[in-house]
């Protein structure tokens, strides 16, 4: 997408503007008081902004109409731009729920069943790999697979590069467990249905992803960003990484710094060309908020594929009393989805994903039982990420 393509999408909308008028009535379209302007969940993000540990956006939207849009801090201090609604944001493994709705929009078409093997699709894997793990095996991460190391310290140069390294890396995954074991967190059950969908639809990744998901939604501020564009455009968050002496550095400007972060040691973000295929992606709060809509509305994928994207698959066990692998907050039971997690909270079905690198992270939540969808977006390390997911749950839910 050209850079000035993610100047849309809702640039209009700034912090502290009026939230949509929303009705206030008892009943089941009732907005809880902590859910809206002013309310505890509002006032906590202030509070955090206000003591510099949160740099971002939080959006709350209750069938289809704003009661929340706060924004704070910079997206770029080196040119002054604040951040605002407009603002795209890296989503990190927010992104990759977009891949399974790719697959299943081929599904729907006939163009590939969940059964598939790998084999059927892709040439020049081990035959443990080709004849023995099917598409539904990597999207419910359930694949058994293992994959080397991520090279964190290599700066790639174009998309070709990017995606010529993905397919090397994906092609080295081994069989660790029998397929349908649960896996955790195998790169290959991302890149490799990546792949499926390049070679069934003879295009790109994120061509296919951006022409047949963002645009079809109307998500006009969300795209697979290149580096270039990434430092050119000022409608894109750069991310702020702590360093080990306390600072905070851009990582764009900086592909020398790397982050101290023992989970994600050395990495930063800004090295990537562009996303690897099947992860990540820049987007608005707004655009979440359209795509997570556009999942409940038939927009994207037909009712029976949309229930089965997001129908549970497998159980998890809460770690620390979280919904496992991608979100986090107090969960009565957890399980794994197609490439997020669902789980049961305070009674209620919560379904969405969350992401996080160096310097910036995501989230997006949709409550389906009472129609409302959340997002939290952020570019400078040092927040409390689960926390500020958890008062969104709270405010939404009521407390546990």
């Amino acid at each position: 997408m050209a850079a000035a393509g993610l100047a849309a999408g809702g640039a209009q909308l700034r912090a502290g503007g009026p939230a949509q008028a929303v009705s206030a009535a008892a009943g089941p379209d009732a907005v809880p008081p902590d859910t809206r302007p002013g309310g505890s969940y509002d006032r906590y993000v202030a509070k955090l902004a206000a003591e510099g540990r949160f740099s971002g956006v939080v959006r709350l939207s209750h069938r289809g109409r704003t009661v929340l849009s706060r924004s704070y801090g910079m997206a770029d201090k080196e040119r002054g731009v604040r951040n605002h609604q407009g603002i795209a944001f890296n989503l990190s493994s927010a992104g990759k729920p977009f891949g399974p709705v790719a697959i299943l929009q081929l599904a729907q078409q006939g163009r590939l069943h969940l059964w598939d093997t790998v084999g059927t699709h892709l040439k020049g894997f081990a035959p443990e790999v080709a004849d023995k793990v099917t598409i539904h095996h990597l999207l419910s991460g359930t694949s058994g697979l293992d994959n080397p190391p991520e090279d964190l310290e290599r700066v790639f140069h174009s998309r070709q590069e990017v995606r010529d390294h993905c397919e090397r890396w994906a092609r080295q995954a081994k069989p660790v467990a029998a397929p349908g074991t649960p896996t955790e967190h195998a790169g290959a059950e991302v890149a490799i249905p990546a792949m499926i969908v390049e070679a069934v639809t003879g295009t790109t990744y994120w061509d296919y992803v951006e022409q047949n998901v963002f645009r079809r939604c109307g998500m006009t501020g969300t795209a697979f960003t290149t580096r270039p564009q990434w430092l050119t455009d000022r409608n894109i968050a750069h991310s702020y990484m702590r360093q080990p002496d306390g600072s905070l550095v851009d990582a764009v400007r900086n592909l020398d710094k790397g982050s101290p972060d023992p989970y994600q040691l050395g990495k930063n973000p800004a090295r990537n060309f562009i996303d690897a295929p099947g992860d990540g992606g820049f987007a608005t709060a707004p655009d979440l908020i359209r795509f997570a809509d556009a999942l409940t509305e038939g927009t994207l994928l037909d009712k029976h594929y949309a229930e089965l994207l997001t129908g549970p698959k497998i159980p998890h066990a809460p770690q620390g009393g979280g919904l496992a692998r991608g979100t986090a907050g107090p969960a009565d039971a957890s399980f794994g989805a197609y490439q997020m997690p669902v789980g049961i909270v305070n009674g209620q079905w919560l379904k969405g994903r969350a992401g996080v690198n160096p310097g910036s992270f995501a989230s997006w939540n949709i409550y389906p039982d009472t129609g409302w969808v959340g997002v939290i977006l952020g570019n400078q390390d040092g927040a409390p990420f689960p926390q500020i997911i958890e008062r969104e749950m709270q405010a939404v839910l009521g407390p546990g």
